[in-house]
């Protein structure tokens, strides 16, 4: 008589978004922003899978739309945004990361004597961009080549604006690509614009300013309006990840 065993097959463990967002240090991040408007994050993706996550690029039916910045005049390159079936990765660190992004986003609320809409959840965030007309994902997929850049922008789909997002390499600098450095211009009162460029390490976030970020002036503190973009991409190919938390 043949004894015949079936093999199980064990389901794969949940992406640990909080056991790699939870234990950055979070207030010295807040100073960072606080200072000049962008602050990298400990190592948010391995290796692997940045390079699974940029793979997903030529999957067709991930994406909701495509978005070719030469021909509006955005730049050169390629953006794609994903539907609301997110990768779990893009899902779980949305979700993670946004606790963390709320307390920094009520206190720049208070310092510039702003309402701070944002609920505790993003859930219910997202429940209000979609009542307010806003119910498309705004999750980024972008693919530079030699040549491409980024002009400077905001991402602005609609009135309601989450003040935070955050952009996370998927590729190695300086090994896979070299130049495409990640930009922020920031419009200062009554002077002249600061600029800082930053290399993405792979799998690292950046946390930036959307819109604009509260600046110490004579009279407390003012809104500082802030731009950001990708310079030119000298060689190979730069995939990145930007995570929006509000809806287009």
């Amino acid at each position: 008589m043949t004894t015949r065993t079936t093999r199980t097959t064990r389901p794969s463990a949940p992406f640990p978004a909080q056991e790699r967002v939870g234990p950055a240090d979070w207030p010295a991040l807040a100073e960072e922003l606080d200072a000049h408007g962008c602050a990298l994050t400990p190592q948010l993706l391995t290796p692997r899978e940045c390079r699974d996550l940029a793979a997903l690029y030529d999957r067709d039916e991930l994406f909701r739309s495509t978005v070719d910045m030469a021909r509006h005049r955005f730049g050169s390159g390629r953006y794609r945004y994903f539907t609301h079936d997110l990768p779990e990765p893009v899902q779980a660190l949305r979700r993670a990361l946004y606790p963390h992004l709320l307390t920094i986003a009520r206190g720049w609320a208070e310092q510039l004597g702003r309402p701070a809409p944002w609920p505790d959840s993003l859930d219910e965030w997202l429940e209000r961009c979609h009542a307010a007309g806003q119910g498309k994902s705004s999750q980024i997929l972008l693919r530079y080549e030699a040549g491409d850049w980024n002009a400077l922008h905001r991402d602005l789909f609609g009135d309601l604006v989450f003040p935070l997002q955050v952009v996370i390499g998927l590729d190695e600098p300086g090994t896979d690509y070299t130049g495409g450095e990640f930009l922020l211009v920031e419009q200062r009162p009554r002077a002249q614009s600061r600029g800082t460029s930053t290399v993405l390490p792979r799998g690292h976030g950046l946390v930036f300013t959307t819109r604009d970020r509260p600046v110490r002036s004579a009279r407390g503190f003012s809104a500082a309006p802030v731009r950001h973009g990708v310079s030119t991409v000298r060689s190979g190919r730069r995939h990145a990840l930007g995570l929006v938390f509000h809806d287009a």
